[in-house]
This record gives C-alpha cells, structure tokens and sequence, in this order.
C-alpha cells in the first residue's frame, strides 16, 4: 500500500509508535493514518447529484447531540444506499474523530450536506420529496407506509425528538411500536429499522 501512495504521488511519513498512537486517537492503530481535506457539499450540491434519481431516499439529522449516533446513522444510511444525509442543526461536528470512527469510514461514502433546518425543509419541499417525521406520538406505525417514492427520513435529538418545524411540515408522521416499558430508541437504532424498511419496500417494487 505505501509504495502505491508514493506511486501516486502522496506524501508519506514516518514517526515513533509512541507518536503514532498519540496522534491515531483510537485504541490498537493499524499503523497507517491519512491527512486529507474536510470535503463540504451544499443543497445545490445534491440537486445536481440527485437530477437523474426518480425516487431520492435521503436522511435528515436534526441537531443530533452524540458523535457515536451521528457515525452510526452514517454506517447504515450507507448500508442502505441512501443518496445523501442532510445534518440540520448540527451539534457535533461531522469530522469529529468519533464521528469518523463510529461510521467505520463511510463518513466518505455518504454524501453529508449541512445546512439550517428551515432551508433544507424548503428545498425538500421545492424537490417534491416527502418528508416523513420519525415521532413515537404518530398515528401510524413505519411499517403501515408507503416508502418507495421521493422521501427522506427525518430524525431529531436523542432527548426531545424533532423541533416543531419538522413536525409541522411533515407530510408522514411515523412511530415504532414500543411493547415493553421504555417508550423511544436510541436515535440511531430507529434510523436503522426506517432504513431498511424503505429499503424493503424499494426492492419488492423493482
């Protein structure tokens, strides 16, 4: 792998372990450790990406507060094959280290987009997706709608859910049923189960 990064013309240092595990920022380093810019994509950004898509599937974090939730969300939302995460809000920073680590990497696989909440509710609205609002006080159960068209899945913070903003203009309101005592999920385990239902939904229709 060195020899291809010199062959490519990337710069390639050498250090100490005990230098190398300071600035690794993880427990039991590879070894190898990369220095690259911070890649920033904007709304006007995804439209583009998005031109040739005739059923975006998008995620909208909201002021979400945990490094580890923000990885994870990314981990599934590329497990899944979503076209775009849209943190509004945002609380932690996407490049955190733990941000980076929780999504096992695919911090460079999703497209990430930030923007405030009110100009990604506007451009959702003028791209005709729907907008479905996760909330454990909805109607209807996730599983009850119908997921394969223009969509993105909207979540908010660990501690209050989604801002009225979203709640408001949310064409879906949808909850996970709760059967035992605790009444919500970790932010990031509901994500994961909306995820792959939509992605259910998507390959029964194809």
């Amino acid at each position: 792998m060195i020899a291809r990064l010199k062959a490519q013309n990337v710069s390639v240092f050498s250090c100490t372990e005990t230098v190398f595990r300071k600035i690794s920022y993880r427990d039991r380093p590879d070894g190898l450790l990369a220095v690259a810019p911070q890649q920033r994509r904007s709304l006007s950004d995804l439209k583009m990406q998005l031109a040739d898509r005739p059923a975006p599937f998008l995620v909208v974090a909201e002021a979400i507060e945990k490094p580890g939730n923000l990885g994870t969300i990314l981990r599934s939302s590329d497990a899944v094959g979503v076209d775009g995460l849209i943190v509004c809000d945002r609380c932690t920073d996407i490049h955190n280290p733990n941000v980076v680590r929780a999504s096992v990497g695919t911090l460079f696989t999703v497209p990430v987009i930030e923007a405030d909440g009110l100009s990604a509710l506007k451009w959702m609205k003028a791209q005709r997706i729907a907008i479905l609002a996760a909330t454990p006080h909805a109607q209807r159960e996730f599983t009850d709608i119908n997921m394969t068209g223009p969509l993105a899945i909207v979540v908010g913070t660990e501690q209050l859910g989604l801002s009225d903003l979203w709640m408001d203009q949310a064409d879906i309101q949808a909850r996970i049923p709760m059967c035992g005592v605790a009444d919500s999920l970790n932010v990031a385990m509901a994500v994961t189960l909306l995820l792959y239902e939509a992605l259910r939904q998507r390959r029964m229709r194809e």
